[in-house]
């Protein structure tokens, strides 16, 4: 039996009879996909049902990035899924091109789409291209999709032949995934991020997509960098050009609150633990600005390579979730589990910052019981392994 070309797979989905197929399964249930491919062969061909059923699959994945609304009209890669930018992360990008005056991109390593969709939606005028033909066609068939079109042009190329001088600003996300998983070297990037700099500093405008762990060495004297967080998770970061050299900033969404500077700070000095202790955001951390986040509360830090920022006063701010602290004890597992025992703590939440102790060992030995929440923060404390107990800090009344 032939294999099935992916390409002709897709254009049959695109078909009234795919299109008709693929509404029919949004609510399909992959615990009864066998039940529900014998039914559906009974009436249309089986290389049909097999690519609609797999990209119902696709599309109930992609609910969590896209939203139910654009998820179940679009349609999705394997790698698309995993490797497009959440909607709400290529949104808040879009409204930093638009505000800067960009009114037309060269989205280059496009994708299923994802961000040329928010760019469109935006305003923004968008090339997008990518290299791969079935990666091509998906995008040309999302900007159809949601009615896009006018605003996208999709093209299937090598994204190192695109002049990109006729537009405004030049977006690139390098595929960082190769047959074996994750790639750790930037130069390893499908384009090279060295290509990919050289390319952002041809245009009046540039961010380039990278991984958040991107040593803060590496980025270039002529580039701003952001780490963007949503809903707390570390996401990406991005090197932008043509905006303000040398800038660190944090950006949480969905709040939209932004942590920047151009000179940071020297690091806070360490201090006893007081009575609430500050877990700065993961892009925070990323950016390198805890001094500055610190400086917002009248914090140190209770170590010098922990971060994690301790005050007497509980005082509001977006870039730290607040804990208030009612026991400091050195490590001792038997110690934690008697006071877990005389607070009647049935409910535990364990964090770790500075601790080779997994949190699954700590919920494994100790035993639960009784009606209250408790949060301990496996941590160093002035060099020395610590428990620190507490709860989460409810928020200053205005």
């Amino acid at each position: 039996m032939g294999r099935v070309n992916p390409l002709d797979a897709f254009s049959a989905l695109l078909s009234d009879e795919g299109r008709t197929l693929l509404a029919g399964l949004r609510d399909h249930d992959p615990a009864q996909e066998l039940a529900t491919a014998t039914r559906l062969r009974r009436e249309h061909p089986a290389e049909l049902v097999s690519a609609a059923l797999g990209q119902a699959r696709l599309r109930q994945r992609a609910v969590a990035k896209f939203g139910a609304e654009d998820a179940y009209r679009m349609f999705f890669t394997p790698n698309g899924v995993e490797q497009s930018t959440r909607r709400t992360v290529a949104v808040h990008r879009a409204a930093r091109l638009s505000a800067l005056g960009v009114r037309s991109v060269a989205d280059l390593c496009c994708g299923i789409g994802g961000d040329a969709i928010a760019y469109a939606r935006a305003g923004i005028h968008v090339l997008a291209v990518d290299h791969d033909p079935l990666t091509a066609e998906v995008a040309r068939a999302n900007a159809e999709a949601l009615g896009l079109s006018d605003l996208i042009e999709v093209r299937c190329a090598d994204v190192t032949e695109i002049d990109t001088s006729p537009y405004d600003a030049v977006f690139v996300d390098p595929a960082r995934r190769g047959g074996r998983g994750r790639i750790f070297d930037p130069e390893a990037y499908s384009p090279p991020l060295s290509w990919a700099i050289e390319a952002a500093r041809k245009a009046p405008r540039a961010a380039l997509k990278i991984a958040p762990g991107i040593p803060h060495e590496a980025i270039p004297e002529d580039a701003a960098a952001e780490w963007i967080s949503d809903g707390g998770d570390v996401k990406e970061a991005v090197l932008w050009f043509g905006t303000e050299p040398g800038e660190m900033r944090a950006t949480l969404l969905p709040s939209g609150a932004a942590l920047r500077t151009t000179a940071p700070l020297p690091d806070p000095p360490v201090r006893p633990v007081g009575r609430y202790l500050y877990e700065p955001d993961g892009a925070v951390i990323r950016a390198h600005l805890v001094a500055e986040a610190a400086a917002g509360l009248d914090g140190g830090l209770i170590d010098e390579t922990i971060a994690y920022v301790t005050a007497d006063e509980l005082r509001p701010t977006p870039y730290a979730a607040a804990y208030e602290i009612t026991d400091e004890l050195p490590f001792n597992l038997k110690k934690l589990k008697a006071l877990l025992r005389e607070r009647e703590i049935g409910v535990l939440t364990v964090k770790k910052r500075g601790s080779a102790v997994e949190p699954e060992e700590i919920r494994r030995k100790v035993k639960l019981r009784g009606p209250n929440a408790a949060t301990v923060l496996l941590t160093r404390v002035a060099g020395a392994p610590t428990m620190l107990v507490g709860q989460p800090a409810k928020p200053v009344s205005d």
